[in-house]
């Protein structure tokens, strides 16, 4: 059982309806993604064609951020706000497909490109199926 999930299973009152395993899903996503944009970026600084990669820098940066914001925001429960939940979730599927897209331009030259637009894309996926989830 992850972190995580055992934060959620001890938490004492209702989350709110929302699904536990999707919560679940979507925090460890966002965390990972995180971590995956930020090495990315730091490996694009890293290539010798660091120049042509400044767009690529940058989507990366901000989808961490927006990823950790996510993963926190999704942490907490007690006073849920729904409509918050949602547009944090909405921003960070956004960033996340930005980011997967830019990335994918770069994967065939560059390994960690392809592995950071994978995570990307698997937090666009679960942030989205967590959105359907609260109604």
């Amino acid at each position: 059982m992850t972190v995580a999930a055992q934060m959620l299973s001890t938490y004492p009152s209702d989350l709110g309806g929302v699904d536990r395993d999707k919560l679940t899903a979507c925090i460890e996503a966002c965390f990972e993604c995180a971590q995956a944009c930020t090495a990315c970026a730091d490996a694009c600084l890293s290539e010798d064609m660091v120049a042509e990669l400044t767009k690529c820098i940058r989507t990366n940066a901000d989808c961490a951020d927006v990823c950790d914001a996510t993963g926190r925001v999704l942490s907490r429960h007690t006073g849920y706000d729904a409509s918050v939940t949602r547009a944090v979730l909405e921003a960070c599927a956004a960033a996340c497909k930005a980011c997967g897209d830019e990335c994918e331009q770069h994967a065939s030259m560059h390994e960690h490109c392809r592995v950071c637009a994978e995570a990307c894309r698997r937090c666009e996926a679960v942030c989205r199926d967590l959105i359907a989830s609260l109604g």
